[in-house]
């Protein structure tokens, strides 16, 4: 694998270290009034989600991390997990449900996510950033509750409950922001 040095460091990059991908998060260049210059780096740990703080002299290098970003389809779920088939190979992978974290409670059957793929194996699954979904089932608005910014619980579809206005009612499609799970807007079908 191709080296990056310490001089080539930027925020979003991808790098192996101690033998796991991680993106660094934040650079910082550190010019002390002696000795040689450092750069101060938060990394991200692509696997597990957690931080590690590295500091580094100028001239040292990390080994450039094989991470690429491709489209998959989410098929179906599994007891072991959810099947997801690439864009580009059609090839199956089943993933388990804690790779897509939060993003599992809005998968439905055929939509396309983003993937991303360290030495071959998928190690995060991104939902589409907003989703239209049909609400299964909310409690009838309370007449004459005009003021604003009133919500109401609603069941969507993939058994998610969000806080909706009062005036949807059971059988709309709305539209869900998948990263904050919130309400953005009703659908016309």
């Amino acid at each position: 694998m191709p080296q990056i040095n310490a001089g080539d460091f930027r925020k979003g990059i991808k790098v192996v270290v101690e033998g796991d991908p991680f993106e660094m998060y934040e650079c910082q260049f550190v010019k002390p009034g002696k000795g040689a210059a450092l750069y101060k780096c938060r990394l991200k740990n692509l696997l597990r989600g957690t931080f590690l703080d590295r500091t580094y002299k100028s001239g040292e290098s990390l080994e450039a991390a094989d991470v690429r970003q491709g489209d998959g389809q989410f098929l179906y779920r599994e007891p072991n997990g959810l099947v997801f088939m690439d864009s580009e190979s059609f090839e199956q992978y089943t993933i388990p449900e804690e790779i897509a974290g939060d993003g599992a409670r809005w998968l439905m059957d055929g939509m396309i996510c983003s993937l991303l793929y360290w030495n071959d194996r998928v190690i995060e699954v991104t939902p589409p950033p907003h989703v239209n979904v049909k609400v299964t089932y909310t409690e009838p608005a309370a007449r004459g509750n005009t003021t604003s910014n009133i919500t109401k619980a609603a069941t969507v579809e993939t058994g998610v409950e969000i806080q909706v206005p009062p005036f949807i009612e059971t059988g709309e499609m709305v539209r869900v922001d998948t990263r904050t799970g919130t309400y953005v807007e009703r659908v016309k079908e």
